[in-house]
């Protein structure tokens, strides 16, 4: 072929090549605009129904409300998902390096989508096809933050596709910290733990600041799967995924070699963090500020809404008044006799696996189930419940004790012909299989006795105990019975019982805040009461049923208990004033127009009682009873606080320029004259020098009190105060019955107030009470009341008396003449003594 030929053959092979390539730039630009097109098409069709990813923005997560003591101790946690928010600035670098090592290392490069990670979920997904194994997720933190806040789980590519769209909205629309923040704020790492605070608390009981390498390596590891990194179920999975983690993090230079090989030898060991109440002993308390919170803003706010409450509990008194009421409960059960063991179990084999699937209180420490292995004469091996790990298994640890004579000596017959007697050998109360309560030997030394335990029985009777601070009416303890774990009713807030003779300081405060006085004569002698009808004659006694006294003075009446002198002072002064006394101090609602109920035949709880003897402590002031302090919201503002006492003249924003010192200013209702209330506590301190109380005198401390027992001797009460401390005490059981002839608020419940006043004011001066301005101290006659002489050799003491009033220069008696219509006179020493302060009855 010729050149030209083959030249011009040349051209058109070229000019075909370029149109073939025109063709496939044009066919190329085509499918890539049309790609283009399609992938703008998709884009739109699953961006016309995204979620609104601004409401990140404003994101409030449900967060625990937390409750804390008085000193900051904390008290319970309520939420449904258990989350602490914290800000990416209170985050450790150690905990967010952990989390990036094991989500998402590249996270502060990439625009929200991790390509090559896709690319290989992608070729992964390729391979297992139809072999139903889960897709691995190439998910970044962003992608993670839009399906936990804006979708759903639900595994296709639709979701995987929204999940990229809004990661990479997300990513245009906030930083990389606030995404960050959010996630470790919100992601799920198990045991009901929602985010890094939660989760440090529940896994460690640390908070995200004390966590170690390995510790956070943990929990960095865990939202993956939550459930199959179980610390104890799935042990070694979980150490293995941690190590993982701990690879990474070395890998990526986050920590150095030595910090890495430290952190895979540590052992993976969980602290189980308890879910209720944290202050031992203070159950009762935080449930009924939890029930509090509730009425005051409902389900949500309460377990969503992040509340930090400040209480006013005590834990020091809170253990006190728990030993001293369980000690009183215990003792008074136990003299009782012995009921016999819980239950029965069969003892071969196994008898831990067994012993541990038996249901036990958890509040009653160092009280422990047990079951007897053997048992003789001389003595009774036994075998201690064992507990359960955090997976629930039972601990392979088996302890056992011995239970001597001397731990079941107080275990006397309870009933039967035999009852009352003493048991001469252990195989008399305890047989093999017995189910039983033990705690650990406590000799007359004081000291534990190793290995032998003693045996114990639940009380079947209960009671309530609360403590306040008579000037703010803050309750600083409060026992709603033997155990919360028993039972959740708490018997100091819930339970309506008849205070007995308890109520009388009402009565007498009543009519001397309407011209009575201490010294004030009415006649102690059978009544007769005509109750209409068809009610038949109603004939109040006195405890010591025939003996009756004479003319006593209040004072007199108030320290003996005298039911008679009171019902006449009822009548004389009116039930209805009673009434409207007995509604100001709070104790009844409505007070019914009967004068048993002048008596204490009304119903009212433990906490009203003592609210109403506080005002008798602090002067007549009005007290609210709270349990709460302050309230904040999530942000730290404060949304309640129960002190409203104005503070002029604390504001100074200039500082101290000898401007007047501050006032508070105290708005509060004068429920009784200041008066009145000093007259009263005076008296009061009578029936603890030489009335019903006198065990109180124990305390060493100015004490003043009422005692009360019910009809029947079905409920003992003791409510007493020292200046600055107010005690009530209950006690009687759930479905009201006889607590024996001799069970009175003297024996029963005074002891349990002395145990506690005994410790809670041990390091407290013995301060009188305050006698306020106006007052009158005047010597009179004990028994006539009448103004003491300069030569008078009889008893005497300094009566109160408000301005205005003075002792009677003439003895005159309310009451009635007796059938000869002489006024009955008082009686002598000889005769009083047959009364005996403290030999119980209806006072």
């Amino acid at each position: 072929m010729s050149p030209g030929r083959r030249q011009r053959n040349g051209h058109s092979i070229m000019r075909l090549l370029l149109r073939f390539m025109g063709f496939l730039f044009a066919a190329g630009t085509i499918l890539f605009l049309v790609g283009v097109a399609a992938a703008a098409a998709l884009i739109w069709h699953f961006s016309k129904d995204l979620p609104d990813y601004s409401q990140l923005q404003n994101y409030e997560p449900p967060v625990m409300t937390r409750v804390h003591a008085s000193d900051g101790s904390l008290l319970g946690e309520y939420a449904k998902e258990r989350r602490l928010y914290l800000p990416i600035q209170a985050v450790p670098k150690l905990v967010i390096n952990a989390f990036l090592a094991a989500e998402d290392k590249n996270f502060y490069e990439h625009g929200g989508i991790d390509y090559p990670g896709m690319l290989r979920a992608a070729l992964l997904y390729a391979q297992n096809f139809g072999s139903n194994k889960r897709p691995q997720g190439a998910s970044t933190i962003t992608q993670q933050v839009a399906k936990n806040f804006l979708l759903t789980n639900e595994v296709s590519f639709t979701r995987k596709i929204k999940e990229a769209l809004l990661a990479m909205r997300i990513e245009r629309a906030y930083s990389k910290d606030k995404i960050l923040e959010l996630y470790l704020n919100e992601i799920y790492l198990g045991l009901g733990a929602y985010g890094i605070a939660a989760a440090s608390l529940v896994y460690f009981d640390k908070s995200v600041n004390e966590l170690t390498v390995a510790e956070a390596a943990y929990l960095a590891a865990l939202p993956k799967a939550p459930s199959t990194l179980h610390p104890v179920k799935n042990h070694d999975r979980a150490v293995e995924r941690r190590d993982y983690v701990i690879d990474r993090l070395l890998e990526n230079g986050w920590i150095k070699q030595a910090d890495a090989d430290k952190a895979r030898k540590a052992p993976l060991i969980v602290t189980s963090r308890a879910n209720g109440a944290h202050t031992f002993a203070g159950e009762y308390f935080a449930e009924e500020v939890r029930r509090d919170l509730f009425e005051r803003y409902g389900e949500k706010k309460l377990y969503e809404g992040g509340l930090s409450v400040r209480t006013t509990l005590d834990p020091k008194l809170q253990a006190i008044a728990r030993k001293t009421m369980a000690n009183g409960l215990v003792t008074y059960d136990e003299a009782q006799g012995w009921r016999g063991a819980i239950s029965k179990l069969d003892i071969s084999g196994d008898w831990g696996v067994k012993l541990a699937d038996v249901k036990s209180l958890s509040d009653i420490a160092p009280w422990r189930m047990a079951v007897v292995l053997e048992s003789d004469d001389k003595s009774a091996r036994i075998g201690l419940q064992p507990g359960r790990e955090l997976g629930g298994a039972v601990s392979k640890e088996r302890q056992t004790g011995l239970i001597t004579l001397d731990g079941v000596k107080w275990a006397k017959v309870a009933s039967g012909s035999t009852r009352g007697r003493s048991p001469t050998k252990v195989s008399q109360v305890l047989s093999p299989g017995d189910v039983i309560y033990a705690d650990p030997l406590i000799a007359k030394n004081g000291k534990v006795v190793d290995g032998e335990y003693r045996l114990r029985q639940l009380p079947e009777v209960s009671g309530a105990m609360v403590t306040m601070d008579p000037w703010t009416g803050r309750v600083l303890a409060m026992v709603g019975g033997f155990s919360f774990d028993q039972s959740q009713f708490n018997r100091a807030t819930q339970a309506y019982r008849q205070p007995g003779s308890s109520f009388k300081p009402i009565v007498y405060s009543t009519a001397l805040d309407n011209g009575y006085t201490p010294s004030t004569v009415i006649v102690d002698a059978p009544i007769e009461i005509d109750q209409g009808q068809g009610s038949g004659v109603w004939r109040p006694e006195n405890y010591s049923k025939e003996k009756y006294y004479g003319p006593q003075t209040l004072r007199n009446a108030l320290r003996l208990s005298l039911n008679t002198v009171t019902v006449r002072l009822a009548q004389d002064i009116g039930m209805p004033l009673i009434g409207e006394y007995a509604k100001r101090f709070g104790i009844y609602d409505e007070l019914p127009n009967y004068l048993s109920y002048a008596l204490g035949a009304g119903e009212t709880t433990v906490l009203r009682m003592v609210t109403a003897y506080s005002m008798f402590d602090n002067g007549g002031r009005r007290v609210k009873p709270t349990l709460i302090d302050r309230i904040q919201d999530r942000y730290g503002h404060t949304i309640y606080k129960h002190d409203t006492r104005e503070c002029r003249g604390c504001d100074a924003p200039e500082g101290w320029k000898n401007q007047p010192e501050p006032q508070l200013i105290d708005h509060r209702e004068q429920v009784l004259d200041s008066m009145t209330a000093y007259q009263i506590t005076s008296m009061m301190e009578g029936v603890v020098q030489a009335g019903t109380a006198t065990v109180m005198r124990d305390v060493g401390k100015p004490i003043a009190g009422k005692t009360g027992t019910t009809n029947d001797q079905k409920d003992a009460w003791f409510i007493g105060f020292s200046p600055d401390l107010v005690v009530g005490v209950y006690i009687g059981y759930d479905k009201p019955r006889n607590l024996g002839r001799t069970a009175t608020g003297g024996h029963l419940a005074a002891p349990i107030a002395r145990d506690f006043m005994k410790v809670a004011l041990a390091d407290k001066p013995a301060t009188p009470f305050r006698i306020p301005a106006g007052i009158k101290l005047v010597r009179v006659d004990a028994k006539t009341g009448m103004r003491a002489g300069p030569g008078d050799t009889g008893k005497t003491i300094l009566e109160a008396f408000k301005p205005g009033t003075a002792p009677p220069d003439n003895y005159s008696v309310i009451g009635v003449a007796d059938a000869d219509g002489r006024q009955p006179q008082p009686l002598p020493d000889a005769d009083r003594s047959l009364f005996r302060p403290g030999t119980g009855g209806l006072y």
